[in-house]
């Protein structure tokens, strides 16, 4: 197990920011952490990576408690926060030096991370420059950079791609993905195309209450806060009347979606499927087209997380 939660729980004061959460992330696994702003990853995550103690229950990676063990948590995490954290006034190289110097890395094997991180990361016409004069994703790919430069088991990535134009975005992403083939990754962000293009698994969060923790494509076929529901694509040559599509076994509601297209709404687990097609036969509707659309990961967020939040 590389990361284990249990029952963990974190107050500012008076203020309650994760409230008794569990979840575990297995060797090898990418797992988005979603939840809206002020939900509780941020703090997470600075548990995680020994920045912030709990205030109860038990955080371990790699089989190590966060509390009892954090120099040697430190040693097998690489943490990228939100705040990408660069010393502005020194060059790349120089900057990836320190930062494995701080991991107690020396001689050929400092030398040869550095030459690593480099080139994993696009680095090489860059390094000889100032922090301060990169733009904003060769910055990103810094911090990556540094993140892995003493080859951690486990990369921890608070909103990686926040303030990325579209292209950065996706060299960012592609580089997740690359570095994820042999790391653990846990990762927060707002951007649910990088969680159906990374992810397996998303763990999300609300008010400091786990309230999702399941596989990407078994979270995009459920609806969270108003029950099991299933939705058919359907368009006739025809004009067919809704009260009589209403009438279909299992559907209980239509929707207009365009001229002769209509959105079946069932709260039955069953596929219907086959049911609304022979229906259309009985009924001489000659169907163009019957889909089953799963819902969208921005539909079910909305639905288990609501509105409001505080502050992380």
């Amino acid at each position: 197990m590389s990361i284990s939660v249990k029952n963990l729980t974190k107050k500012y004061g008076q203020q309650l920011a994760l409230n008794n959460i569990s979840f575990t992330i297995d060797k090898g696994e990418i797992v988005g952490f979603l939840g809206p702003n002020g939900a509780g990853k941020s703090t997470t995550m600075k548990i995680a990576t020994c920045y912030l103690p709990p205030t109860s229950g038990v955080l371990e990676v790699c089989g190590l408690n966060v509390g009892h063990n954090s120099l040697a948590v430190r040693q097998q995490v690489g943490y990228l926060p939100e705040h990408n954290p660069l010393y502005l006034d020194m060059y790349v190289h120089e900057y990836l030096r320190f930062i494995g110097q701080i991991h107690k890395l020396k001689g050929k094997i400092l030398k040869d991370s550095v030459h690593r991180v480099v080139e994993m990361f696009g680095l090489t016409k860059e390094q000889n420059k100032l922090i301060g004069a990169l733009s904003k994703g060769f910055r990103q790919r810094v911090g990556l950079a540094q993140a892995l430069i003493h080859d951690p088991k486990v990369l921890i990535l608070d909103e990686p791609t926040t303030g990325l134009d579209p292209n950065q975005i996706t060299e960012i992403r592609e580089l997740i993905r690359e570095v994820s083939a042999e790391k653990t990754v846990l990762f927060s962000t707002h951007i649910m195309q990088e969680v159906q293009a990374l992810c397996q698994r998303v763990v999300i969060i609300n008010n400091g209450h786990i309230v999702a923790d399941k596989a990407v494509s078994q979270l995009k076929d459920e609806s969270g806060m108003n029950g099991y529901y299933q939705t058919y694509r359907v368009s006739f040559e025809n004009r067919v009347n809704q009260k009589d599509l209403k009438q279909i076994p299992g559907v209980s509601e239509v929707q207009e979606d365009g001229k002769d297209t209509f959105l079946l709404i069932s709260a039955e687990e069953q596929d219907l499927r086959a049911t609304i097609f022979k229906t259309a036969v009985t009924n001489g509707w000659t169907l163009i087209e019957l889909t089953r659309q799963s819902h969208s990961l921005e539909q079910v967020f909305k639905e288990l997380t609501g509105k409001g939040g505080r502050s992380d």
